[in-house]
Order: structure tokens, then sequence, then C-alpha cells
């Protein structure tokens, strides 16, 4: 059985692909590696002791993505290919819905003609907008606050609509809340080009002396001490989420949504204490301004998820920030 990943040598993607390969599936991954480093494939064949194909393609190049298809058989995809830097999507909005819109379409074009019709979906839980009360249910309201986040629920949408016209197709939408942790190898991780988008990757970046001082925006929050509050979720635990997503979608036919969470959330604060108590280190921050769109807490109910996949979060977030931390030391 081959699975196509597309995106597989990004942060989640990377994760997943070890554990598909670990599982005994077959990979074939495809990564622009616009937001992603080559050598993290080599990682990941370290890590395994396994090989398989890359291909480093655009989703919007259809003929390039069609010779992909043509030259494997392909049983399903597993698809994190797009762009998601919330802050950027605003400045270049165009650019975010013809990547994201137009390259999962044409995925889904080329999937049909070859009679590909199962895909477990990278969402996110920024579809939920600013949710009115939490924990965070599947059947909750979708809204969205920024175009990166528009392109997810779009996206959505369309495979809904896929679905509806042909009932042959299988999807799993898996809503992500917030990824953190590395593999406990410390080869593979959270190492974004640029300025980093999420919390974790700035906090090692000042334990690690990158960078002088974690800004924090905003400390007057209806929360427990003031800080915005997210679920934070090892990227190991998603990663077997998909697994269990996979297994779902090749029984099965059908659309499902499901949120990838531990129920829990934690604050800016909480989270920077653990990785102090956890690693020894000393992380210098100062308030600042709340950033537009934030939102004052966002977790999820991973119940849905437990009961119709068999999966929970079992890493805890000391252990997050522990495996965090040993990869960017090896940096």
């Amino acid at each position: 059985m081959a699975i196509l990943v597309t995106g597989g040598a990004g942060f989640i993607g990377s994760h997943t692909c070890v554990e598909l390969l670990n599982a005994g599936y077959e990979i074939i991954v495809v990564d622009n590696l616009i937001n992603s480093k080559p050598e993290v494939i080599q990682k990941i064949k370290q890590i395994t002791q396994r090989d398989f194909k890359f291909y480093q393609a655009d989703l919007l190049n259809r003929s390039e993505l069609e010779a992909i298809f043509e030259s494997n058989t392909i049983d399903a995809v597993i698809h994190f290919a797009g762009l998601k830097a919330v802050g950027e999507s605003v400045e270049i909005p165009l650019r975010y819905y013809h990547n994201n819109v137009s390259g999962t379409i044409i995925l889904c074009e080329t999937m049909a003609h070859y009679n590909v019709k199962r895909m477990v979906f990278s969402s996110s839980a920024t579809i939920y907008g600013d949710p009115q009360s939490v924990p965070i249910k599947e059947d909750f309201p979708l809204s969205t606050t920024n175009p990166y986040g528009s392109t997810k629920l779009m996206i959505e949408n369309i495979l809904q609509d896929l679905y509806l016209s042909d009932k042959e197709w299988s999807i799993s939408l898996l809503r992500y809340f917030n990824p953190i942790g590395a593999h406990k190898s410390g080869l593979i991780g959270e190492d974004p080009k640029g300025i980093p988008n999420n919390l974790m990757p700035y906090i090692v970046r000042v334990a690690s002396g990158k960078l002088e001082t974690l800004s924090i925006f905003g400390n007057d929050y209806p929360t427990i001490d003031g800080t915005g509050v997210r679920d934070y979720i090892h990227v190991v635990d998603l990663s077997l989420g998909h697994l269990d997503a996979l297994k779902k979608i090749m029984l099965t036919k059908g659309i499902n949504s499901y949120n990838l969470g531990t129920g829990k959330g934690y604050s800016v604060l909480e989270v920077i204490r653990a990785f102090e108590i956890s690693t020894g280190q000393k992380v210098n921050s100062k308030i600042t301004h709340r950033r537009p769109g934030d939102i004052a807490e966002c977790y999820a109910d991973p119940s849905k998820a437990k009961i119709e996949l068999g999966w929970t979060a079992s890493r805890d977030l000391y252990e997050m920030c522990l495996d965090a931390w040993k990869f960017a030391k090896q940096q």
C-alpha cells in the first residue's frame, strides 16, 4: 500500500512520514521545499532506516503531479502541502488562495482521474474563528479571521461538495490545534524558514540565545493569568492521528471531521514555565500589546476522534518542551 504525502518535508508531514514508515506503509513524498529543507528527507530515512521516493514538485504544476500518479500506484493521499503563516496570509492573500485552494483542486482532479479517492486532509482549528465557548466540538459554527484560515475552510467545503458529487470518496478532515515538540531523536522538528509564526520556535530561540526576549502578546485576556490559552499537542501524537484516520478511510466511505488536540488549554506563561522546568533553561520575556485577530482561549474536545478513530494524545506538555529543546540544540 503506497500513500502519497504532499508537504511531507514539513513539520507535521515529516513526523507523519516517520510514523507511516514505522507502521510498514510505503510512502511517496511530494514537496516543493518552499518552507522546508531537503535534508529532512534524508533524516526521515535515517530515523526509519527505510527508503522511499521523493519528488520536488508543486501541486500547481498539473503535469508534474500527473507524472507522479502515472508512474506510481497510489492508494491514498495525506495532504499537508500549503502555505501556513497567518500574518503573511493577511499581507499576500491572493498567493494563499491560489496556492492552497488551487493546489488542492488540481490534486483532487488528478486523484479522481487516477481513481484514487481516499484522502486525509490537514485542516486547522483556525476555522472555528473566535469560539463562543470551550472546549470546541466539531459541530461548532465555522468562521475565520484571516486568509490562511479561510483557505482551510474553503478547502473543507470543496471536499464536502466533492463527496456529495461522488459517494466513492472517503475523506478525513483533521482539525489541528497547536502542534509543538519534535521527534525523540532530535533529528526532525519545527524549523521554520525566516520569522517563526508559533510560540515554541520563539521560546527555543530565546533559550538558545538567538533572540534576546520573547514577546508575550497581551496579558489582559479573561484567562487564568491574562495570557492567551491554547491546546498544545505533541507533533508525534498528532502524526499518529493521521495513521488512525488513514485506517478509517481505507475501510469506509464518507467524509468526517475530527479535532486533534489534548483537550487541555495552557496559557503562554504556563508553557514558558513548563519549558523552564523541563529543560532548566531561562526564557526572558516581556509583555507587549495584543495582536489583531488573536483570541483569548482555544482548546479541543477530542472525544469524537477517540470514539471513531480510537485516537488519544498521550504526551504531556513537559515532554513536548523537552523534545522541542533537544531538536533545537542539534541545529
